[in-house]
Parts: structure tokens; C-alpha cells; sequence
């Protein structure tokens, strides 16, 4: 932390950094989205789930993102947030065979429609990033 600082100004410069390193444009993007409605929660997000949670050591960016994009296609109706980690598990070095594999894998946990759902949301993601020359 720097001189004058505060512990949820580390906590938000770290949130920031990693949720930059999952997607470069993705906290301009949420911070957007809430600026209007519910601006404290952008900054809620960026400190808790990406300054406390994601930044941690004890697993690598990648196996994050295969759990959370686990959780997300079992919840079943979190598609943005779906959408945003399918893009950040590629970005940390996922492949799009393993995310179609883990997908694959949730139909026997989650079910065949939330695996299906989240499938066809790849489909998307993927179609996206091709659009854009992004592996």
C-alpha cells in the first residue's frame, strides 16, 4: 500500500490489475454498465471478487477460470458473467476445446439445458474473437 493510502485502495488497485489481466477493457466495461445505477457496486466488484478472491496465490489464473466458468454454467442464468469469463479463460491460456470439454463435463452436474445454454454461449464467444483475430 502506498503512503496515505487506505487497505481498500490496495484492495481496488490489485482487483483492478487482475481483472485487467482477465480483460483488458472489462472493468471500464462493468463500470459503465453500474455508473448510472449502482456505481459503489462496480467498486464492491473490482475489491472483493477480484482484489480478495481472484488475485489469490493458491491457484493459477487458468483453473480459476475453468471453476468459474463451472459455477457459472451450473447457476444456469448468469449469462454476461458467463460471457465475460468465458473470454478471460481464453485470455489466461484456456483453449477452446477445454472450455467445450468443461462444458461438456457440466451437463452431467448441471444438466443438459445449462450445459447446452452455456455451449451455445461459447459458440458466440468464440464467433466474437474470430471476428476480432483473437484466438
Amino acid at each position: 500500500m502506498e503512503p496515505g493510502g487506505t487497505v481498500d485502495d490496495a484492495r481496488y488497485r490489485i482487483g483492478l490489475a487482475t481483472a485487467r489481466n482477465l480483460d483488458p477493457e472489462g472493468p471500464e466495461r462493468l463500470e459503465a454498465a453500474l455508473k448510472e445505477v449502482a456505481p459503489d457496486l462496480y467498486r464492491h466488484i473490482v475489491e472483493s471478487a477480484f482484489g480478495d478472491i481472484l488475485s489469490r496465490p493458491g491457484l493459477d489464473p487458468k483453473t480459476r477460470e475453468i471453476a468459474t466458468v463451472s459455477a457459472l454454467t451450473a447457476i444456469g442464468h448468469a449469462r454476461p458473467q458467463l460471457r465475460f469469463h468465458l473470454n478471460a479463460a481464453l485470455n489466461v491460456g484456456c483453449t477452446r476445446a477445454e472450455l467445450a470439454e468443461v462444458l461438456m463435463q457440466m451437463s452431467v452436474y448441471a444438466g443438459i439445458p445449462a450445459a447446452l445454454n452455456a455451449l451455445y454461449l461459447a459458440k458466440e464467444v468464440f464467433a466474437e474473437r474470430d471476428a476480432k483475430g483473437l484466438s
